[in-house]
């Protein structure tokens, strides 16, 4: 018995020892982020993420407690086939989850979760088309190279423990006490006897949020984040659901309290000058204030924005409402918040009863058409856009194979000059088809892809990579539309420009800080009535009900989405990511991290006002996703 004791010990404690030692790794990787901690962090770090250490070596370790108990009839060359197996498996996925966690933190701010997992079987090729060749090699070496480590280290350790077993005399008795300890495991794993189970809030334990980050266990995230795909009733419990619904009274549209509510003429800001004009939206990848400077944001960047900007109504206090694309899209097209622990787009059967500007334009008579120079059936985008009333969509496939030079697929200025050239032959009607004399106005929206990782783009005007890609993008959309203007169509058109969210600039996001999410929004084009500033605060998912108010259309489907152009609207931008959700107003603009339970930044006049009305939100919002 004592050999199996022993080397249960050991193999428990080994999973601890390699969890441990992977802390000082990421905090050497990311020296630059952590240049100003003190030494004595490292140990704060390491005694920090313990608990989490402990919970994921239970699990690790239940199976070989499981082989311990059968040596006790067996020492046979299958058994250890067996263990030998298992500890491969193990090395090469716990190799796999550390090295692409330390390769996605810099640009996700957050430790590995469920996200990639979704992006790369919706399309492999798209999820790693952010990589150049020598990065991926790069990465494939690292992780053979610590997964051979770690499993001659597991080999070494167990070749001992083999060495010493032998078939005891009171199998029943040494059975016994090995599933005895084996069913000890109970207790790190979730994490003592308290009510609350083990989650990584458990080891936040400072005000700098990147240390709390180094404490993760990467392995036990991305296993509590697959956990709480579905379960979304559960989630974000805060309060009890009479006290979120009182809130969430005080947080939506008027027209979606009472769908019969109308805004006098005399408060009703106009912001078009024709009643159903086109429109088009321009969905910017990456994009952030910071780009302009007309937001306070770096200067000779995103010119084309810039000069816009002089002519166009821009909405100064105005946020992403989240980090990804595919929440991104959700938000500005269904005007429906996004997600921290998931992205609703994942789920099909969710997102065709979301409501969608696409599918109320069309009901309203309006040709409705996607572009896109990438796979559209990346994170179920294909099957999104048709359930939310895209009649058509313009994807890779679309493009001959030699225009398809990105990793993303078509170049930037490849899918605006393929708009040009429909909007073109739609104005002479030379489309081919029958649709050539259709009258109804258009809902067309394009999405970029060039001003992603790796940025490799066909133009070169700044020495930084990343600007240099954000300056192209921007660039074709200045070209775009000085061609636009020459049309006939552009006289009577809206273009909305949006980005999906912030990304790759600044080069290292925190997600803690109000600018991580500041985007620009710009309205220009001929149907615009006047330029103009507008300084309300508001979010993606206030868009659709913004754009359906000022075409004169009902929007109290949108629950969540408000009409920023209405006073009588709460007026608040909302944001989520991994861990934190953000709401912010004039008076007071507040970050919370829902897995420390604690506010991370909070200022302003009227401190701590959004904490309760931000929860409720939150709630409010998963008990939608539950329903739908």
């Amino acid at each position: 018995m004592k050999e199996r004791l022993i080397g249960w010990i050991k193999t428990y404690f080994l999973f601890v020892f390699i969890f441990i030692l992977q802390k000082p790794l990421f905090l050497l990787y990311y020296s630059a982020l952590y240049a100003e901690t003190a030494w004595t962090d490292i140990f704060r770090v390491i005694w920090n993420g313990l608990p989490l250490d402990f919970s994921l070596a239970g699990y690790l370790t239940a199976i070989p407690g499981l082989l311990f108990i059968v040596s006790a009839w067996t020492l046979s060359a299958t058994l250890r086939r067996i263990w030998r197996g298992y500890y491969l498996f193990v090395s090469i996925l716990l190799s796999v989850i550390f090295v692409v966690d330390l390769g996605l933190y810099e640009y996700w701010g957050f430790r590995l979760d469920a996200t990639p997992i979704f992006y790369f079987f919706s399309s492999p090729k798209d999820a790693l088309a952010s990589i150049s060749v020598w990065q991926m090699a790069g990465g494939v070496f690292a992780m053979v190279l610590y997964a051979l480590l770690l499993y001659i280290l597991f080999l070494w350790i167990q070749k001992g423990i083999w060495r010493s077993m032998k078939l005891p005399y009171r199998r029943l008795s040494v059975s016994g006490v090995m599933l005895l300890l084996t069913g000890l495991l109970f207790i790190p794993i979730r994490g003592g006897f308290t009510v609350s189970t083990m989650n990584t809030g458990k080891v936040y334990f400072s005000s700098n949020q990147r240390l709390n980050h180094a404490a993760i266990n990467p392995a036990f995230s991305l296993m509590e984040s697959l956990s709480k795909q579905k379960d979304f009733a559960k989630q974000y419990r805060f309060m009890e659901a009479a006290q979120a619904d009182e809130l969430m009274k005080t947080l939506v549209d008027p027209m979606v309290a009472d769908s019969i509510v109308t805004v006098p003429d005399t408060l009703r800001t106009s912001l078009f000058k024709t009643e159903r004009p086109n429109v088009l939206f321009v969905i910017l990848e990456s994009f952030s204030s910071r780009l302009m400077t007309s937001l306070g944001g770096e200067p000779d960047i995103a010119v084309q924005m810039d000069s816009l900007a002089k002519e166009g109504v821009l909405f100064t206090n105005f946020y992403a409402n989240s980090f990804r694309t595919d929440r991104g899209l959700v938000s500005v097209l269904s005007g429906f918040p996004a997600q921290p622990t998931t992205s609703i787009m994942k789920y099909p059967r969710k997102t065709q009863h979301l409501p969608a500007i696409a599918g109320s334009l069309r009901d309203a008579g309006y040709r409705t058409k996607y572009y896109y120079g990438g796979d559209a059936d990346f994170t179920n985008m294909r099957s999104y856009l048709i359930s939310s009333g895209f009649e058509a969509i313009v994807s890779d496939e679309d493009f001959p194979v030699s225009e398809r030079l990105s990793k993303w697929g078509a170049h930037d200025h490849l899918v605006f000059n393929r708009l040009l050239e429909d909007m073109k032959a739609e104005a002479t009607g030379d489309t081919g088809d029958a649709s050539a004399a259709d009258a109804r106005p258009f809902f067309k929206v394009l999405q970029t892809s060039s001003s992603h990782e790796p940025f490799e783009v066909p133009y070169r005007r700044l020495a930084n990579d990343r600007l240099n890609a954000f300056a192209y993008t921007d660039s074709c959309l200045g070209d775009f539309v000085r061609r636009f203007r020459e049309l006939p169509q552009w006289e009577n058109t809206v273009m909305l420009l949006v980005p999906d969210h912030v990304g790759a600039y600044p080069e290292y996001l925190d997600n803690q800080t109000i600018e991580r999410y500041q985007i620009p929004l710009l309205l220009i084009g001929g149907a615009i009535a006047a330029p103009r500033h507008i300084d309300i605060y508001g979010s993606q998912h206030d868009i659709a009900a913004t754009l359906l108010a000022q075409l004169g259309l009902p929007h109290q489907q949108f629950t969540f989405s408000k009409d920023m152009l209405n006073p009588a609207s709460p007026h608040f931008a909302f944001f989520t990511v991994p861990d934190l959700f953000g709401m912010l107003t004039p008076d007071d603009r507040l970050i919370f991290n829902c897995e420390a339970a604690a506010t991370v930044l909070d200022e302003g006049t009227a401190k701590g006002k959004n904490l309760l009305p931000g929860k409720a939100y939150l709630q409010k919002l998963y008990d939608d996703i539950a329903k739908r």
